[in-house]
């Protein structure tokens, strides 16, 4: 059973105290002070914990964020708490509730626990909430203690979107009593009005299709908020788990903000989906926006990060006229719940909030059990002692995931048929980690977290459309790893150090060597340094040398795709899919799919013969391992090098 914390229960368990906002001590008798707060983007992050790492974290977990409710709320005189999507899922304790304990009639999901634990007033649906269909959706937002409402996805489309058999009521008008700068209470009828992507149809199709259909968001805004003002509310909210787009409307926009706040009538904005921080400089110089104070098309708005990092608040001074309510001023910010300092430690500034730990200890713990246990096997090992010399088997099985879920996200599209490559690169390499800093999983059972070895960061899928040519100059950019060398010298010095490994992409769906007589093409920055060469040889695709004319399909993360490593076709431009999923969760589920994974490397890339010509390089000294099982080149131990390392020479 979920226990509620009252304010002065709440206040002892955080330990919150603070002085009234300004509004609140400024209010004069026709005025209130109505403080909105936003979480956005929690993904079940309930616990400060990276299950993943097996290990606690500060930089995340609305345990933590719920430290700063109720100081958020002793700061004001009237307060609603509202979520804005993508409760459900995304990280292994949404995964073990839909894959292991299920949801049946009374069961209480772990989130929605915490979420009824701090009193949410509402909340609206993100798209990761249709993620394990509709039947577990909605069996699990029947135990929120809170309204949950979506305009725009329909079970049965109207005429009009008002005419709709919406999945979700639409909307909630909610009668708040505020107290004004006199002490006088007042009725105030804030509407909250929830919209979706519309993408959702095409990125959970196996779940939605034939099910419900959804609306454009700006469209279901422009015929909803006319009917709320008719039912008597005073202010409208949209809860628009949307992100920051374009300022220029286009039909079914995914990231919808700006267009959205030009629908009159809407007064505030709450925005999410990004997994940005808004008001803040990551959306400076957007037309339409305000990125200090906080404003979309003038409206006050916020978008409060992703996993709890942040508590959105916008404070709005509410004026009582003739004609009712209105806002006279208002103030945003996104508070965080950990600061970072330069050298990229992290300091927490709140601790958490126990009732919340207490709720859902049960659920953590069995969560816990999930990603310790196998959820497939491997028959070869997964490593990357040799991913920087050779075709490598821990690159191999990110290439076959991604390839596996583009395939079935672009069927039925524009862009089914066409040829789909995937770029990966090795993140542990060892490098500046140190000598024991490479993925090492031995064959047998793989367990949620050894995808963390696997994938370090948080990416999400994308898919690129280029031509053959850009596809060599891809490569060619990805050859940069390596110093050039001369042919027939020995024992030359292979990597190029000031190369990081994460930009050292293999794309698997074609065949190409590599000619490390010729000098890199790009320069550290991606800048042409050397416009003649041409490293990339033999580049071929199904057996035929490459036709420069030709589309693909390549996928690789939403780093790459939006131009991390200043790669040639890939500057955002040429995005054609934007996956909602982590590159994570994809292996997972790859993995559960297929039960057991045959990751082994297929030598699709190797150097081309330099005769009587050697090369050096390092890696971890428990690669020995695996000498004698690299692909595609010869190699000879050494010894060991400095730091711990231990150094081959590979035969060119």
């Amino acid at each position: 059973m979920t226990i509620r914390l009252s304010r002065r229960s709440f206040l002892a368990a955080s330990g919150a105290a603070a002085a009234l906002h300004p509004f609140s001590v400024r209010a004069q008798a026709n005025q209130a002070h109505l403080r909105l707060m936003e979480t956005t983007d929690i993904h079940v992050h309930v616990w400060p914990y990276d299950y993943y790492a097996d290990e606690a974290i500060d930089t995340a977990g609305l345990a933590r964020t719920a430290a700063l409710i109720e100081g958020v709320r002793s700061e004001a005189t009237n307060a609603l708490l509202l979520d804005n999507g993508d409760f459900l899922q995304g990280n292994p304790m949404g995964d073990w509730v839909a894959y292991e304990r299920g949801m049946e009639d009374g069961q209480m999901h772990p989130v929605i626990e915490a979420m009824n634990t701090l009193g949410y007033d509402a909340a609206t649906l993100g798209n990761h909430e249709f993620n394990y269909g509709l039947p577990f959706l909605l069996s699990a937002v029947a135990g929120a203690n809170f309204p949950v409402v979506t305009a725009n996805v329909a079970t049965q489309l109207g005429d009009t979107p008002t005419d709709d058999e919406t999945l979700v009521p639409p909307y909630v008008i909610l009668d708040t009593v505020v107290t004004d700068g006199a002490g006088e209470t007042h009725p105030v009828r804030v509407g909250l009005i929830g919209f979706v992507p519309p993408q959702i149809l095409q990125w959970d199709r196996s779940h939605l299709d034939g099910k419900v259909e959804v609306r454009d968001i700006v469209e279901t805004a422009e015929a909803y908020v006319p009917q709320m003002k008719a039912e008597g509310a005073d202010i409208i909210v949209a809860m628009a788990h949307t992100g920051i787009g374009a300022a220029e409307y286009e039909p079914m926009m995914e990231n919808a903000a700006i267009p959205l706040a030009a629908v009159e009538g809407i007064d505030v904005i709450l925005t999410g989906h990004h997994h940005r921080v808004f008001p803040g400089p990551d959306y400076e110089g957007t037309e339409g926006v305000d990125a200090e104070a906080g404003t979309i098309q003038g409206k006050p708005a916020v978008m409060a990060g992703f996993w709890g990092s942040h508590m959105g608040l916008i404070d709005l001074m509410l004026e009582r006229t003739d004609a009712g309510w209105t806002i006279a001023g208002a103030e945003v910010e996104a508070r965080p719940i950990y600061l970072r300092g330069e050298d990229r430690s992290v300091e927490p500034t709140v601790e958490s909030v126990q009732p919340v730990l207490d709720a859902t200890e049960d659920d953590h713990q069995a969560t816990l059990d999930y990603v310790r246990r196998a959820v497939g096997k491997t028959d070869a090992p997964l490593h990357s002692y040799f991913a920087l010399v050779a075709d490598d088997p821990s690159v191999q099985i990110v290439s076959n995931a991604q390839t596996w879920y583009i395939e079935q996200m672009l069927a039925g599209t524009e862009h089914e048929g066409l040829p789909i490559l995937s770029a990966a690169a090795p993140f542990k390499a060892g490098g500046r980690g140190g000598p024991d800093y490479y993925t090492d999983v031995e064959p047998g059972d793989i367990a949620i977290k050894n995808v963390a070895d696997l994938y370090l960061y948080p990416n999400t899928v994308r898919a690129v459309k280029i031509d053959g040519a850009t596809v060599r100059e891809w490569l060619e950019r990805s050859a940069g790893m390596f110093n050039q060398v001369t042919p027939g010298e020995q024992d030359q010095q292979l990597l190029n150090p000031d190369f990081p490994s994460y930009n050292f992409d293999v794309i698997d769906g074609v065949e190409y060597q590599i000619d490390l007589s010729e000098p890199s093409k790009y320069g550290s920055e991606g800048e042409v340094v050397n416009p003649d060469a041409n490293r990339i040889k033999n580049l071929t695709f199904e057996g035929a040398p490459i036709d420069e004319d030709q589309e693909f399909i390549v996928a690789t993360n939403n780093y790459r795709a939006g131009g991390g490593g200043s790669f040639p076709g890939a500057d955002g431009s040429t995005t054609i899919f934007e996956a909602p999923d982590t590159n994570r969760d994809v292996i997972v589920r790859y993995i559960v799919e297929q039960g057991t994974v045959s990751p082994s490397a297929d030598a699709n890339w190797t150097f081309a013969p330099l005769e009587g010509t050697t090369v050096l390089f390092d890696t971890g000294p428990l690669g020995v391992r695996y000498a004698d099982q690299v692909e595609g080149v010869t190699i000879e131990p050494m010894g060991e090098a400095q730091e711990g390392f231990f150094r081959y020479r590979i035969a060119l």
